[in-house]
This record gives C-alpha cells, sequence and structure tokens, in this order.
C-alpha cells in the first residue's frame, strides 16, 4: 500500500536544479495541485520537460513567469508569451522538439530502448544540432532517450498500491512520464480501494509509482 502525500510533501524533496516532467496537454490532464506546491516552495534553476509551456501565469505558465525555471524541453510554447520572451532574449534556455519525437525519447528512457530514429527534421537547422546516422541507405536523426529526476502525472483513477487509469487526453504523456522519470508522484481525481480498477483499465502499474498525492 502507498500511503497519500500532499503536494507540498511531494516537492519538499525536490532540490533546486531538479529536472521535473508534468504530463497532460494545455489545461488537459496536467497534474495542477503539485504545480500550484512546486511554485509555492520557491525552488529554481528548474528544468521542466512536457509537451508544452501551457498559458502565461498558470501551471507550468506560472512556473516559468515566476522565472523558478532554467530550462524547458517542450513542442508546444505558442500559447505562452513569457516562454517565447525568454526564447528571444535568452534569459531561459528553450528546446524545442517535435511532439511525436518528444514523447518517443521519453518512452524510450522508460521502456529502456538505447534512443529513437526519425526523419522529422532532416533537410531544416534541427539536423544541424542532432547526431545524423545513415542505415540500410538512409538518413535519419538519433534522438536519445530522455531522463528525469522528477515526474509529476495526473490520472483519472488510482487505487492504493498506485496503480493509474487515465480518461481521454491524460492518456497523452501521462504513461510515458510515469515510466521514465527516476521519482514519480501520482495526482488523481479519486483514490480507490485495490481492486476497483480492472486490471483491463490500468494502464500505468503501480510497480513505477513512488507517491500517490491525497485529495484536497
Amino acid at each position: 500500500m502507498k500511503h497519500p502525500i500532499s503536494p507540498e510533501e511531494a516537492v519538499a524533496g525536490i532540490p533546486d536544479g531538479a529536472s521535473i516532467m508534468i504530463g497532460g496537454f494545455l489545461r488537459c490532464g496536467r497534474p495542477q495541485r503539485l504545480i500550484e506546491a512546486l511554485l509555492a516552495s520557491g525552488k529554481k534553476n528548474l528544468t521542466i520537460i512536457s509537451n508544452d509551456t501551457g498559458f502565461a501565469g498558470e501551471g507550468i505558465g506560472a512556473l516559468i513567469s515566476s522565472g523558478q525555471v532554467a530550462r524547458v524541453v517542450a513542442s508546444h510554447i505558442g500559447t505562452n508569451p513569457d516562454t517565447q520572451k525568454g526564447l528571444i532574449e535568452k534569459t531561459m534556455q528553450v528546446d524545442l522538439v517535435p511532439q511525436g519525437t518528444l514523447v518517443e525519447q521519453i518512452r524510450a528512457k522508460g521502456h529502456g530502448l538505447g534512443g529513437v530514429l526519425t526523419k522529422t527534421g532532416l533537410g531544416t537547422i534541427v539536423a544541424d544540432e542532432a547526431e545524423v546516422l545513415t542505415l540500410n541507405g538512409e538518413q535519419w536523426l538519433y534522438a536519445p532517450p530522455l531522463a528525469a529526476d522528477f515526474g509529476f502525472v495526473y490520472a483519472d483513477r488510482a487505487d492504493m498500491v498506485g496503480n493509474l487509469a487515465y480518461t481521454l487526453t491524460e492518456l497523452n504523456f501521462n504513461p510515458a512520464i510515469a515510466m521514465a522519470a527516476d521519482t514519480v508522484f501520482a495526482e488523481a481525481r479519486v483514490i480507490v480501494p485495490v481492486g476497483a480498477i480492472t486490471p483491463d483499465d490500468v494502464r500505468t502499474p503501480g510497480i513505477v509509482i513512488d507517491h500517490l498525492i491525497a485529495r484536497a
């Protein structure tokens, strides 16, 4: 059994300079209470790895607005002018990665794979900073596995051993992050008894979840 902890307890052990993967897509499937606790903690020089940086002043965007983020790895920053400003003015490192490549890099880490081969970015400036391999007469960009010290994920349901079931858009980056990050905190809409989630509905096994976040 996993004893649920508060978001504040979860972030207390995160040091300055940590790398954190955060699940979700804009406002969908975000572990919002964990993000808010991280914001309140004042932890700084963070690396945030996520599909996007959300909106200015909320969620991941609030972490950026507060100056707590030193580096972002994301595929979409178009809804957050603060991220764009950081990129243009070079006050924050922003690594833009194609969405499919990004999630595959995370998945590769979680499944013990050596990386990803992709044609996305060939013939563009992306290739200037990547390793290009030739296999069977074809060129490929090599994208290494992507790791993080911590992972924040959100699910529809969690049981008391950490098994997770997701709904709709929650299925985007959350399951991959749960497998890839070194220490994983899971926030869920509800926490249910063991057995309430059928085996067919379990998308993330509890063995990879380190801590459950107690409901408010």
